[in-house]
């Protein structure tokens, strides 16, 4: 075991937090932003990269931390130390509407791919990287586009999507087509690419977008029901758009947009 071993509980339904055990000396990781609360004598600190390449020198904790701007992501996570004598708890908030994912990464090949901004948490040691989609039509017509989130390693990481998620199976060869906004996350045997949707009627009037996501098993995937982009693309278009709140409506599409 080289991750950290952390106990957790998920509190909620549609706007859950994740509340972490830590032991004495445990340390989780998190995204910048995403705490919530924590009890007195847990340590916080801001880090290059994901904490598990501490010791690779200067240059190797640049270069880690380097690539997880390819995501849009920050340079620095922050780590929460227990450094009492006693079990601590640290507790992390979804950032929207949704459900949080706990996965354990030994249970499914020490390797997860997920969409590019779903990393919540993990247990220090979960190695938080990229994924290059080696298909350029997967890349560009992808939804989450050419680069995805990896988590590696032996420990405990949650994830976070929207509305409900559903969790499934696939078999070898069986084939599941969805939304590519709706796809959360899968492991590392699943097959990835993306179909044009067939006809012309339906991929321009259809109202569901040009390509879909092919999905062939073996493995597990995981699909959300709402998408953030398409939840931000509806409250936009429900804002009035008169003169006198164009200003409010330009600056709450760019709150969505995350700029």
């Amino acid at each position: 075991m080289n991750n950290h071993e952390i106990d957790y509980k998920i509190h909620g339904d549609d706007m859950q937090f994740v509340e972490v055990e830590l032991d004495p000396s445990e340390t989780v990781v998190a995204e910048a932003g995403a705490l919530m609360m924590m009890e007195d004598g847990i340590s916080m600190e801001t880090i290059f990269g994901d904490g598990s390449s501490q010791g690779s020198g200067l240059m190797g904790k640049l270069f880690n931390a380097g690539k997880r701007m390819l995501t849009g992501e920050s340079l620095f996570m922050t780590t929460f130390t227990n450094d009492a004598s006693g079990k601590k708890h640290v507790s992390f908030a979804s950032p929207y509407p949704g459900k949080i994912i706990p996965m354990d990464l030994s249970e499914h090949g020490g390797k997860i791919i997920c969409q590019k901004d779903a990393f919540l948490a993990a247990a220090k040691g979960v190695s938080v990287g990229i994924e290059l989609q080696r298909k350029l039509g997967t890349g560009f017509f992808g939804g989450e586009g050419f680069i995805m989130q990896k988590l590696e390693g032996d420990g405990m990481a949650f994830v976070h999507a929207g509305g409900t998620i559903h969790e499934k199976t696939l078999q070898p060869g069986e084939v599941l087509r969805v939304d590519t906004g709706c796809l959360v996350a899968m492991t590392q045997d699943v097959d990835y690419s993306i179909e044009m949707v067939k006809g012309v009627k339906t991929a321009l009037f259809g109202g569901e977008g040009l390509f879909f996501a092919t999905l062939r098993g073996p493995g597990k995937v995981w699909i959300q029901s709402l998408p953030f982009s398409r939840l931000a693309s509806r409250v936009f278009a429900a804002i009035p758009q008169s003169k006198d709140e164009g200003s409010l409506a330009k600056g709450l599409f760019n709150i969505f947009d995350g700029d």
